[in-house]
């Protein structure tokens, strides 16, 4: 069972000046920039053969501290659509968990950033079996402390999959999601919804760029249906399903919307969206019967954007730090 909210003590998010309002939090990060070295730590570059038969290979950053702290688990990080190990958000947590003394693995997902060139095919929302590939290959030395896990936007919703798949079996001491789209079509409507207009170009041009770059291999029509897509919809429609074995992006919605698998998560877990995130729909969130699972511990403030939480009375994102104290309750 996870820790109490009340236990955490956590200080409630107040937005820091000028980052007022769900957009500007949102695209605080990009403006503000993070951190641009994460020294005097040290960093090292892993590589994980996937034994599928496909020959792709995910590229990760082993972060050790400085000043290592004895017994704490690894943690690993898992990027948003179209991120990657080097996403601001994911250096940002990577920094705080480091100069706390513990060591960090940031994953580049299947095609995703340095991946992308040692990747004939490409991460998606319901590919959680990369996931549980990946904590296969991880050496005992990395694992022998334990450890947690936090997902990022299309990374949380993947992480919740697997969660709710594994149950009790999660090899995981605890887990957190940020703004994760627990419900994929109501996702993606919201994101195609006039008001989002300039988010949701671009991230699809990234995601088109992303999926013929370097490395990808697809055929002439697949090229030619993402380029030609007009919509997130479109994209996963015309590519992602039929590539990956669905019916339609309908169907890759609903077979792997995160809320289907929830109920069984057994792992402590953190929750963690803000309600005037312009890209994940608040109502999800409010609707869903926490009560129903004590694993599960929801923090939904008011405001916070999508993966902004820049608040008063520090630099480091809000978010951050509640997923760190979360951690040194829950995973002992």
């Amino acid at each position: 069972m996870p820790p109490s909210i009340e236990s955490l003590a956590l200080p409630p998010f107040r937005p820091r000046f000028p980052w007022w309002g769900g957009d500007l939090q949102t695209v605080a990060s990009r403006l503000r920039g993070g951190p641009a070295t994460l020294a005097p730590h040290a960093t090292e570059r892993l590589r994980f053969a996937l034994p599928d038969g496909t020959g792709d290979t995910l590229l990760a950053e082993l972060d050790r501290p400085a000043t290592p702290r004895a017994g704490l688990p690894l943690t690993i990080l898992i990027h948003g659509l179209t991120g990657s190990a080097d996403s601001l958000y994911i250096r940002s947590m990577a920094r705080l968990l480091l100069d706390r003394g513990g060591r960090v693995l940031r994953l580049n997902l299947r095609g995703a950033g340095p991946s992308r060139p040692f990747c004939r095919q490409h991460y998606y929302a319901g590919r959680s079996q990369d996931f549980r590939t990946l904590l296969g290959l991880l050496p005992p030395t990395l694992t022998g402390d334990g450890l947690q896990v936090v997902g990022y936007s299309l990374g949380g919703a993947m992480l919740l999959k697997y969660l709710g798949e594994e149950g009790a079996a999660a090899p995981l001491r605890a887990a957190a999601t940020v703004c994760a789209p627990i419900d994929l079509a109501e996702t993606c409507r919201h994101m195609m919804r006039m008001r989002n207009r300039l988010y949701h170009k671009y991230i699809l041009d990234l995601m088109k760029a992303e999926a013929t770059d370097e490395g990808a291999e697809v055929s002439a029509g697949e090229r030619a249906a993402i380029w030609g897509s007009r919509t997130v919809w479109d994209y996963d429609d015309f590519f992602i399903a039929p590539r990956y074995g669905f019916a339609s992006a309908e169907d890759y919605y609903e077979r792997c919307r995160p809320n289907r698998f929830m109920a069984s998560v057994r792992v402590p877990t953190l929750v963690l969206a803000a309600m005037d995130d312009p890209w994940i729909p608040g109502p999800l969130y409010r609707a869903y019967d926490w009560p129903t699972n004590t694993s599960l511990q929801p923090v939904l403030p008011a405001h916070g954007g999508h993966v902004g939480f820049h608040g008063t009375g520090s630099r480091q994102p809000w978010s951050d730090l509640v997923i760190a104290r979360f951690f040194e309750h829950g995973s002992g």
